[in-house]
């Protein structure tokens, strides 16, 4: 009976394993600790247990990087079809029941939080009581499969090429430009998106690092422009306020602006300059056996899509 228990103590426990693979895919600690909504330090106690009970070290961390050794590889590459294997088992089951149950996780931009998922999620929980939906939004592009998501939402030129994908909410999107009125009194209308060098634009820097250029086009022809201006930041809360405070000009998604605009809280300016592009798509694998809360999720966004269309 003590070999028995001495063989049960040591058997790494699956939620350490499922937080390895996290780590190890996503190179990093933070990473993985945002993208499953937990913290970092916990994640690090996982991998602490789970490399004392298996007595290798499974990972090599520097401050800028963790990287899986030849053990952690090696148990990464048997991991994966294990656990593929597992949800599969699972899904079969979840088969026999009257509605689908289990957890949908999905990785979106902020958009999509934002504008296009309150409208389809709380009809979605409200058809399928049995699905716990887990969404975390960031507008780093990162692999979903690799980092413990079933599926994504993301516009078409980010989408790779061997996945399924299902247009979701809006046809159709536009980035608008506008400003405060008492701005535009002090200021002056710009006419010409290259007359923006001489105004304050509020700069929105995303999560990579990457400043965002704006983007005009018109008749075929492109204008870019870098914006500069008082505030450069990662929220469009505080973008939306610094304009609304008569501080300076947005171009960002319509759905951000639309209700200032039809206020009159803030003025459409460059209208004809505006850029339109397609909406977004919800994106996942190709599988022979989908997982229940993914097949429900894509179902009723198709059947959303066609009642929209009618």
């Amino acid at each position: 009976m003590g070999r028995a228990l001495k063989r049960t103590m040591s058997e790494p426990d699956l939620s350490d394993l499922h937080a390895f693979i996290a780590v190890a895919r996503s190179r990093g600690f933070r990473q993985a600790a945002l993208l499953r909504g937990v913290s970092a330090s916990s994640l690090s106690d996982a991998i602490r247990r789970l490399e004392t009970r298996l007595g290798v070290r499974l990972l090599n961390r520097t401050p800028s990087r963790v990287t899986p050794t030849e053990a952690g590889q090696c148990l990464i590459e048997r991991l994966g079809p294990a656990f593929a294997e597992i949800a599969g088992a699972l899904d079969a089951v979840n088969g026999f029941c009257d509605s689908p149950t289990g957890t949908l996780r999905l990785n979106v931009p902020g958009i999509a939080a934002r504008k296009i998922l309150p409208e389809i999620v709380p009809r979605f929980l409200a058809a399928h009581p049995g699905i716990t939906l887990e969404v975390s939004a960031t507008d780093r592009f990162i692999d979903v499969l690799a980092t413990g998501f079933d599926a994504g939402i993301r516009y078409d030129e980010s989408i790779e090429r061997d996945m399924i994908a299902v247009p979701i909410g809006p046809r159709t999107q536009r980035f608008v430009a506008a400003a405060a009125p008492g701005y535009l009194e002090a200021h002056g209308e710009p006419k010409h998106p290259r007359e923006l060098v001489n105004h304050a634009c509020i700069g929105h820097r995303f999560e990579s690092g990457v400043l965002n250029s704006w983007e005009f086009t018109r008749g075929g022809k492109i204008v870019r422009i870098a914006p500069r201006g008082p505030l450069v930041t990662g929220s469009v809360e505080v973008d939306r306020s610094t304009v609304l405070a008569g501080l300076g000009l947005i171009y960002t998604f319509e759905e951000f602006v639309r209700d200032d605009i039809a206020t009159g809280a803030l003025v459409p300016v460059l209208k004809v300059w505006w850029q339109s592009f397609p909406g977004p798509s919800l994106y996942y694998p190709s599988r022979v056996h989908m997982p229940g809360p993914l097949r429900a999720f894509v179902d009723f966004v198709k059947a959303d899509n066609q009642a929209r269309a009618s």
